[in-house]
């Protein structure tokens, strides 16, 4: 563990250095080329308030000089097309289950793609050959979509492969616990009890701030912050744990199953995955960190949260779909949704059998540095 951590901060100063010289080479600040972009360049700009007219664009290039075009709206095509597709499918399976944070990953991977900018989006089958005017990505009240507002939705959309990568993984467990409950069988009313209370607070919260999180903290900068900050927070939890262990041995000899956790302890779950609602914190670390506060093994810990990721991931993903159905049929079509969904499922399911394994031999640690490592990287490359 300790070579681990040498190597991943080691590897965080190389790629930080690595994107630093980067940025210089392609983001010159101080050299004539910068200056002269900054005296006299044309800043595109979209004019998402549907007033072309003369006066309107007059008044805009007179409040900003540096605004004298308008960007053409770009082609779903181009945008939502199978390589990114694929591409984000595979960092969303990959990294749901992780304590490392999917949704973080998922806006570094839209930054990377160029899929956070404010760019409209051309209604999907419109552009070369075929005009369609103004026919705009419109949502379900009638405003105008941008790239990164689509992206976000496609990345919530695309849950739904990891979803169902856990129902396979834990086919018998899931279906014992419907019917069981339909059976009003004890042990699993006691399981949906827990994982109904653990579900509804990130779900109140969510719903009361969605708009206001989406607003502020969906950034690299944000998620970097955030990675950090659960980084800490693994390892001093890791660290006690362990502490624990080494002190009353036998405590832990006996693992508590889910079904028989108390409402207290999975409140405790419940609370911990309100920190996910800050991006890059990670609804795995948060719920896995829950589970050992709340007193459970690092296994019955990790299995909790997988099961809650069904409930919390589910609900935001139907919330999503059907907030976001108009633009969703407009901008992706059903193709790269599919694909997508595909690609997340199968690199979901492989990180779902190996997650548990892991964490039960070696613990968070490992994840806390590469935390730490992957945040190097983007705060020096996002102020680059």
């Amino acid at each position: 563990m300790k070579k681990f951590a040498i190597f991943a901060t080691g590897a965080s100063f190389v790629a930080a250095g690595i994107v630093a010289l980067c940025a210089q080479e392609n983001f010159p600040h101080n050299n004539e080329d910068s200056g002269d972009n900054a005296g006299g360049a044309i800043v595109a700009t979209i004019d998402v308030s549907g007033d072309n007219s003369a006066e309107a664009r007059d008044n805009s290039v007179k409040e900003n000089p540096q605004v004298a075009t308008t960007v053409a709206p770009r082609r779903a095509e181009e945008v939502f097309d199978a390589k990114n597709a694929a591409i984000l499918g595979i960092v969303e399976g990959l990294t749901e289950y992780l304590p490392i944070s999917s949704t973080g990953h998922l806006i570094l991977a839209n930054s990377v793609l160029g899929l956070d900018t404010e760019d409209s989006l051309l209604v999907r089958g419109c552009g070369e050959n075929v005009d369609c005017g103004e026919n705009l990505v419109r949502d379900s009240k009638g405003e105008i979509v941008s790239v990164k507002s689509a992206a976000d939705a496609y990345s919530i959309i695309i849950q739904f492969g990891a979803i169902v990568a856990v129902i396979f993984a834990y086919w018998r467990r899931v279906s014992g616990t419907i019917i069981g409950v339909l059976r009003r069988d004890v042990p699993s009313l006691r399981l949906a009890r827990n994982l109904i209370v653990a579900f509804i607070p990130a779900a109140v919260l969510g719903f009361l701030f969605s708009n206001k999180i989406e607003e502020f903290l969906f950034n690299p900068v944000s998620v970097a912050i955030a990675l950090i900050v659960g980084g800490i927070l693994m390892l001093v939890v890791e660290r006690r744990r362990k502490r624990l262990v080494a002190a009353m041995p036998q405590n832990y000899a006996t693992e508590i199953d889910l079904q028989d956790m108390s409402a207290r302890q999975s409140l405790v779950v419940g609370l911990m995955q309100c920190l996910a609602l800050w991006p890059g914190m990670s609804r795995s670390m948060s719920t896995i960190v829950g589970g050992y506060v709340a007193g459970l093994s690092p296994r019955r810990a990790t299995e909790f949260s997988f099961l809650l990721g069904l409930i919390t991931l589910s609900a935001a993903s139907i919330y999503k779909t059907l907030k976001s159905y108009t633009e969703m049929l407009d901008a992706f079509g059903a193709g790269v949704s599919l694909l997508g969904l595909a690609i997340a499922f199968v690199a979901a399911f492989a990180s779902v059998k190996w997650l548990v394994e892991w964490i039960s031999r070696h613990g968070l640690a490992a994840f806390s540095w590469y935390r730490f490592a992957l945040a190097a990287v983007v705060l020096v490359w996002a102020f680059c």
